[in-house]
């Protein structure tokens, strides 16, 4: 059970908030504030797992409330204002909600909220491995075995998965492989990351999979021929 708080300057958007929580089985909502003093107090003394907050506030806004948190805390921005979807996406929110809020899109950044709790906290040693990316001005769960390749594009890097939309990231390549934390992934190229399980074929300096084709860079062959033929 994820234990949450939420701050908002009105008392009826925390009604909605209240309300959303009862009929959600993973949140337990603690407390609600209309002042973020009082929120930032209480945090310092009961360390909290998700945080549901406005953005604006006349005392401080949430962004700032976000940014003067002394421990990490998952966070759900709510607000009738869309120009800060990007802010919040600088701050690793979990989610970005606009009032009105409905339950289907609660529950949505509520799943979301479960799933990466979970994977910070190891609970779900069954399932098969995943990563957490952001793009999109959101929290995207990717499973490793479904990942075909990685291909890096200056300060962006673009995921190309099985029977899903390609995702662009803004995330350097060394932070992908070191969030991979897996055998078995190899970088090849400056420019891409490779799944060893789908490589079908090397030749020469080329590797094939399916009717793509990627070329092995200087630095990185020796490295790969290593490992591909042990």
């Amino acid at each position: 059970m994820i234990k949450a708080i939420a701050i908002d300057d009105e008392p009826l958007a925390l009604k909605v908030i209240t309300a959303l929580c009862e009929r959600s089985e993973n949140i337990s909502l603690q407390k609600t504030f209309t002042q973020p003093g009082e929120a930032l107090q209480y945090l310092r003394k009961f360390p909290t797992d998700l945080i549901f907050c406005d953005i604006h506030m006349p005392s401080i806004t949430g962004i700032n409330l976000v940014k003067s948190l002394e421990q990490n805390t998952m966070v759900i921005f709510t607000t009738a204002y869309s120009e800060y979807a990007a802010v919040s996406y600088e701050l690793n929110a979990i989610d970005y909600l606009l009032k009105p809020i409905n339950q289907k899109r609660f529950t949505q950044a509520v799943t979301k909220a479960q799933e990466y709790f979970d994977y910070l906290n190891n609970k779900d040693a069954h399932a098969e491995k995943y990563i957490f990316i952001r793009a999109d001005f959101s929290l995207i769960k990717i499973l490793v075995t479904d990942i075909l390749y990685i291909e890096g594009l200056a300060d962006y890097l673009k995921i190309y998965i099985k029977d899903r939309k390609t995702i662009v990231a803004r995330m350097p390549m060394k932070d992908m492989m070191e969030k991979l934390k897996s055998t078995d992934f190899i970088r090849v190229h400056r420019s891409y990351i490779l799944p060893f399980n789908k490589i079908e074929s090397v030749r020469g300096n080329t590797i094939f999979i399916g009717d793509k084709e990627f070329p092995i860079g200087k630095t990185y062959a020796d490295d790969f021929f290593t490992k591909y033929t042990e």
